[in-house]
C-alpha cells in the first residue's frame, strides 16, 4: 500500500512539473519582426591634390658566391643609406629599407649555378624637389618606381569634409523617403561609414626608363595627379 502511494506521490509529482514547464513555455513573449524599416546608403565624395611621393631605389648583384653577393649589396644600401640621412627631415623626406632578398639562380642540370640579390630603398616625404634630388646624388641605386598618395594629414582632412557631405545627403534622402511614403519623420536605428579614395599612379616601369635617361645629380621631374576621397554612410532608418 506504501509503496503504491509512493508511486501515486511521485506521478503526480512529476506531472506537476511538466505542467510547470509547459506554462512556462508558452508564457516566452515573442517579437514581433521590425517594421517600417528603410535601409538606405549616401556617399559623399571630395578631390584633392596628392602631396605625398614616395621613390623606391633598387639594385641588383648576382654572382657564385652567396656572401659576396650579399656583402655588395650590403654595401650599395649602405651607401645610398649614408647619402639619403643627409637629407631626411620628418614628414618632409622619411627614409627607409625595402626589399633585401637572395636567391639561388638554377642550371639545366637543377643544380644551383649561381645567386641573385636585390636591395630596395624607399625616399617618401611631401617635399617632392627634396626627394628627387636626394634619389639623383645616389649613386649606387637607380630609380625603381614611383607612387603618389596622400599624407596622413591631407587624408584625415578630406575624409572629414567628404564624411560630412555624405551624412548629409543621408539625412535628406531618408527625409525625402520618410515623406514619400508617408510618414512624418525617422528616426536612426544603426548606421556604419566607410571611407577610401583612389588615385592616379604612374606605372614604375615608364619612370624607370626616364631615369636612365638621366644624368647624375639631374633630378626625374615628377608630377602628382589628384585622388578623389569617397566616404559612404549607409544604415537603417525607423520610420515613424
Amino acid at each position: 500500500m506504501n509503496i503504491r502511494l509512493c508511486a501515486a506521490r511521485s506521478l503526480a509529482a512529476w506531472t506537476l512539473a511538466a505542467g510547470a514547464c509547459t506554462v512556462a513555455i508558452a508564457q516566452t513573449p515573442t517579437f514581433a519582426p521590425p517594421q517600417n524599416v528603410l535601409q538606405l546608403s549616401a556617399s559623399g565624395q571630395v578631390e584633392v591634390q596628392q602631396d605625398l611621393l614616395s621613390l623606391s631605389l633598387t639594385t641588383t648583384r648576382e654572382g657564385t658566391d652567396p656572401n659576396a653577393v650579399q656583402s655588395q649589396l650590403k654595401a650599395a644600401l649602405d651607401a645610398a643609406l649614408a647619402e639619403a640621412r643627409k637629407a631626411a627631415q620628418p614628414g618632409q623626406l622619411d627614409v627607409r629599407t625595402g626589399n633585401f632578398s637572395l636567391y639561388p639562380r638554377h642550371g639545366r642540370d637543377g643544380k644551383i649555378s649561381g645567386w641573385n640579390g636585390t636591395a630596395e630603398l624607399v625616399l617618401e616625404g611631401r617635399d617632392f624637389g627634396r626627394i628627387t634630388q636626394t634619389a639623383a646624388k645616389i649613386q649606387t641605386m637607380t630609380l625603381g618606381g614611383v607612387s603618389f598618395g596622400l599624407s596622413r594629414e591631407q587624408r584625415a582632412k578630406v575624409e572629414g569634409e567628404a564624411q560630412a557631405v555624405a551624412i548629409e545627403r543621408f539625412k535628406a534622402k531618408a527625409g525625402e523617403l520618410a515623406k514619400g511614403f508617408g510618414f512624418s519623420g525617422y528616426s536612426l536605428r544603426e548606421v556604419t561609414v566607410n571611407a577610401n579614395d583612389q588615385g592616379f599612379v604612374p606605372r614604375p616601369r615608364m619612370m624607370a626608363m626616364e631615369a636612365k635617361a638621366a644624368q647624375a645629380d639631374m633630378p626625374v621631374p615628377v608630377e602628382a595627379g589628384k585622388s578623389i576621397v569617397m566616404v559612404t554612410v549607409s544604415g537603417s532608418v525607423q520610420l515613424r
